[in-house]
């Protein structure tokens, strides 16, 4: 496949690719912190709003760009997406800095949501395919760290340019458009994946767009893994995409009204779950047990929010739920879930797998989306509170209770213990729960976790 320019690799890289996650939470602040004023501007409805929520970069927008993007990026490359992605992306932040209608701003959410869709299933792909098997938890990390660093930065600015009003939101996103352009310059560079290079260029790797996707739900080892996935990841993220752009309105609801001082908060909570990304998820992923890493951070996630929504509202009320869920987003499912995703799916599915995954995520918070701001309303965050906290608890124990056993191996090595000698061509694979698999073998799938793995 020809290259660009000078070849990037390694760390370099593995930060170009990461940028996509930063896109991602930077476009759902700047939604989250601009949707008053637009709907100030232009005299629009809780229904209204949570459409403009519902179809953008946090949810259904995403969805649709994930479900297209992953099999195209199966079939035609990881290189392939990052080509054209940042391009639909600059031009819907463009079209959000110019809006001056409801319908130019629909559009423009609806643009920035599919680019990103696309350019976060390709990037966690790549990350994991590039990475040292000893490494894959800090490489893949450093996805998820853009990803934190996005919203700290994200609310950061929006305190600065708050008396500016609309035109500082207008700012925000102009900032994103910039950042696009410096990472589509950087990722000319980027050369393919040697997995997916070696994989296609295999004549038993020949398949059509659809191909992938029916191998999804005709395997049993594809599909159990799927399941696995929207447990850990869809069920929390139904939860932290209503906090990702709805989290201002959240915290009035609890009592804090001072816009400033909820900025604030959320530079301190995003600040938590970078700091917690790197010393807890990037540094500790590959050499402790993820079984128990993953459950203290989602059960801290759990308490964060009891804390937020039935103790009375104070200073310490809104900094125990800050520290707690920013930690607890550092090492749980999101960060957690693209190791995983990226492990339990052989190279031909990897990233189908996760443009469905992420669909299925995705349309979940997006169906959210468009009632909780007219809940939140009419009965309030304790009225929420049972859906909210039990979201969180299901997250909580499916991926305990299932965590994989990936740790240390290479994704050939995992691809083998779970498909089985005959690779991807072994459909029937069971999907073990943990059991001794057929002929012997041992399933990376859902064998308890331990602690770290030789590979």
């Amino acid at each position: 496949m020809a290259r660009s320019g000078r070849r990037t690799t390694g760390w370099r890289a593995t930060v170009a690719v990461a940028m996509s996650n930063y896109i991602e939470a930077g476009s759902i602040i700047a939604i989250a912190t601009s949707l008053g004023r637009w709907q100030e501007r232009f005299g629009l409805d809780d229904l209204a709003v949570g459409l403009l929520a519902s179809l953008s970069a946090n949810a259904f927008g995403a969805a649709a760009g994930a479900a297209i993007g992953g099999p195209l990026c199966d079939r035609y490359g990881r290189k392939f997406i990052y080509t054209y992605d940042l391009l639909l992306y600059m031009a819907g932040v463009l079209l959000a800095v110019f809006a001056a209608s409801y319908g130019m701003l629909l559009a423009a959410f609806v643009l920035t949501g599919i680019a990103v869709g696309a350019g976060v299933t390709a990037s966690w792909t790549y990350i994991a395919e590039e990475a040292p098997a000893h490494q894959r938890a800090a490489h893949v990390g450093t996805a998820q760290l853009a990803w934190s660093i996005g919203p700290m930065l994200g609310y950061l600015l929006a305190v600065v340019v708050a008396p500016l009003g609309l035109l500082g939101s207008r700012l925000v996103f102009a900032h994103l458009f910039l950042v696009a352009a410096l990472t589509w310059w950087v990722r000319r560079g980027l050369a393919e994946s040697e997995i997916w290079r070696s994989r296609k260029e295999s004549p038993s790797e020949h398949f059509t767009f659809l191909s992938s996707l029916r191998g999804l739900f005709t395997s049993r080892v594809n599909f159990g893994a799927m399941v696995f996935l929207v447990g850990v990841y869809a069920l929390w993220n139904a939860v932290a995409g209503q906090a990702g752009i709805f989290q201002p309105r959240v915290y009035e609801a609890a009592g804090f009204t001072s816009e400033t001082e909820q900025y604030l908060v959320q530079v301190l909570l995003w600040g938590c779950t970078s700091a917690a990304t790197y010393l807890g998820f990037m540094l500790l992923a590959d050499r402790v047990s993820r079984r128990w890493l993953y459950c203290g951070g989602a059960a801290l996630g759990v308490f964060a929010w009891v804390t937020l929504i039935y103790a009375p509202a104070s200073t310490w009320t809104l900094l125990v739920f800050a520290i707690g869920w920013g930690v607890s987003s550092g090492v749980g499912a999101q960060a957690f879930y693209g190791l995983w995703a990226s492990e339990l799916f052989a190279t031909r599915y990897r990233a189908s797998a996760q443009g469905v995954l992420f669909l299925a995520a995705r349309m979940l918070v997006g169906l959210v989306s468009v009632g909780f701001p007219v809940l939140l309303t009419q009965i309030g965050l304790k009225g929420l509170g049972v859906l909210i906290i039990g979201l969180l608890v299901g997250s909580l124990l499916v991926g305990t209770i299932w965590a994989p056993r990936t740790q240390g191996k290479s994704l050939e090595q995992i691809e083998r213990e779970r498909y089985g000698p005959a690779g991807v061509r072994s459909v029937g694979a069971a999907w073990s729960g943990g059991r001794p698999a057929p002929a012997g073998r041992r399933s990376a799938a859902v064998e308890p976790d331990r602690g770290r793995s030789r590979g």
